[in-house]
């Protein structure tokens, strides 16, 4: 037995398949799988974990949910008792001024006839209990730190993190060995920046003949709201106001079931302005008038935040290699001008389902690569749907207005037929001006009645990190912090963090300034692994079970 714990064996789990995220794609996924092998006779090991301490602990979504890939899962998913509920009433799209409001034609893209208004963490708890129907292992409070590699180079599988090492990087009396979950094949179904997803594209090179990915921001609250004041079903959208002409961003207001209303704004992530806090933009989005109106006498009850893919069909990257593939929002399948993508994370879960049978997957003899899945996705409604809108989100790149005006010519005169594609040209974090050459935006101070600070907001996340374990948000170079982000552009991170993670520190006289990094606040929404300008702040797992606990959300 070695003297350092930490270089024991590690115990082996075998699967024929791995899934890597418990979220709609990767649900849906092992769902499908066991759907197939039990209606081919065939008895295939299906695995999914989960960083969250349960099913549902990390999901944020607005949501409305479009059920076309949930009718092809489970024709009967009313009789299964699916929560959903709450069918969407009616629809209003806003174009914002600070005081003003102006209703606009609803974009057909947004057009929620026959949808419904959900909370996908108790959707994400319903798919598991259908995936543990048919046999599939669950397990959360699982993190995936470590991808597994033959020695030819191919996937296969991944360990989970140590638990127990302290701060010092040394172990601690409650130190566990990670598990090794080996697999024929593994899913990585990570959601948005997923860190293993990250560490294999830039092995592998996975995004070589894409687009850069571009990101947006998603703040959410819920809100109990004067029953008078309440309308079930009731979908609204805004864009403009607080954001300015040159910033990507818009609003939701959902009226869930129980007098809930689903609150929240969208910010891309290419924004300039180094001080824009989409934060802040989100509390002075509610002092609108017509905002306010509906949360004054309410009671906020859960706060989060999660980043999300925006860059549509063309910032898709190799979605197969030796050993894996990717589906669902790790690999970019969101339909941004529908604000929606879990009917499009979890068609690609079921498409991924049906090139692994197809390919044998469970034989010894199937080859590596699942190369059948990226032909299944282009014959697939899901790649018609992506191709259709895969010029709205860039267009936006010609400002608010230009924006506007070519999304209505392409949806309502093209129908998205037009011979040319609009790509995006560089990244989210390459998008950010010098301090110097912009006007810092100040924001109005928080009411306490419709309008918040961080800390307060991330106490209703339910955030809890074991607080003896290295800091999962890592420099590369820790001077970097200093010498180019708070010298150059006046430290991005401490606006852009919706959890004030990251704060610049001085001594008594103000001087010597330092970042702290308060890593047990971080509710993984991953916006500093994409926004930082020099890419120096690195993401990685944290002990499972870390991080925010949502309800409901």
């Amino acid at each position: 037995m070695p003297d350092d714990p930490r270089q024991a064996p590690r115990d082996v789990m075998p699967y024929d398949v791995l899934i890597v995220g418990g979220g709609p794609s990767g649900l849906s996924c092992a769902i499908r799988l066991k759907q197939l092998a039990q209606a081919q006779g065939q008895d295939l090991s299906v695995c999914v974990i989960e960083k969250g301490a349960e099913i549902g602990a990390h999901i944020l979504s607005g949501a409305v949910i479009e059920p076309r890939s949930l009718d092809e899962l489970f024709p009967d998913w009313k009789e299964r008792g699916a929560p959903l509920t709450v069918p969407v009433t009616g629809d209003k799209f806003l174009f914002l001024t600070a005081k003003h409001a102006v209703r606009l034609p609803t974009p057909p893209t947004m057009h929620n006839k026959g949808n419904f208004i959900i909370s996908l963490g108790r959707l994400a708890r319903w798919l598991a209990e259908q995936a543990e129907a048919l046999g599939v292992e669950i397990y959360p409070g699982f993190a995936g730190a470590e991808i597994l590699y033959d020695d030819n180079g191919r996937v296969v599988g991944v360990a989970t993190g140590d638990m127990g090492i302290g701060k010092n990087g040394q172990p601690t009396g409650r130190f566990t060995r990670g598990v090794e979950l080996r697999a024929k094949q593994t899913v990585f179904a990570e959601g948005c920046r997923g860190s293993l997803t990250r560490q294999i594209s830039e092995r592998l090179k996975l995004r070589a003949a894409c687009d850069p990915q571009s990101y947006g921001l998603g703040i959410k609250e819920l809100w109990e709201v004067d029953p008078a004041k309440h309308r079930l079903g009731f979908v609204q959208h805004t864009l403009g106001w607080p954001v300015d002409t040159e910033t990507y961003g818009g609003s939701w207001l959902y009226h869930a079931e129980g007098g809930i209303v689903s609150i929240g704004f969208v910010v891309g992530l290419d924004y300039t302005n180094p001080t824009f806090s989409p934060f802040e933009a989100f509390q002075q989005f509610k002092q609108h008038p017509k905002i306010r109106a509906l949360l004054e006498g309410g009671k906020r009850i859960a706060y989060g935040a999660r980043a999300l893919t925006e860059g549509g069909l063309q910032a898709i990257p190799k979605l197969t290699f030796p050993g894996g593939l990717l589906i669902g929002d790790t690999a970019g399948f969101m339909n941004v001008p529908k604000i929606k993508g879990i009917h499009t994370a979890m068609k690609s879960g079921m498409l991924a389902a049906e090139a692994l049978i197809a390919h044998g997957v469970g034989r010894e003899d199937a080859p590596p690569e699942v190369t059948g899945y990226p032909a299944l996705f282009k014959a697939s409604w899901l790649y018609r749907e992506l191709h259709g809108v895969r010029n709205i989100r860039p267009a936006f790149h010609f400002g608010l207005l230009g924006g506007m005006i070519y999304s209505a010519m392409d949806s309502m005169v093209f129908h998205g037929h037009v011979p040319w594609t609009l790509h995006t040209q560089h990244a989210d974090n390459e998008r950010t001006r010098p301090i110097n050459e912009i006007k810092p935006i100040v924001y109005p101070k928080p009411d306490g009645v419709v309008s918040f600070d961080r800390l307060s907001s991330v106490f209703l996340a339910n955030v809890h990190h074991e607080e003896d374990q290295p800091a999962h948000l890592t420099l590369k170079d820790p001077s970097v912090a200093i010498d180019v982000n708070l010298t150059l552009y006046g430290s991005p991170e401490s606006f852009y963090c919706p959890a004030g993670v990251y704060e610049i520190a001085r001594d008594a006289n103000g001087l010597h300034p330092h970042l702290v990094i308060n890593a047990s606040n971080c509710v993984h929404c991953k916006t500093c692994d994409i926004k930082d300008p020099t890419q120096n702040i690195v993401w990685v797992t944290p002990e499972g079970g870390g991080g925010p606990n949502y309800q409901g959300m």
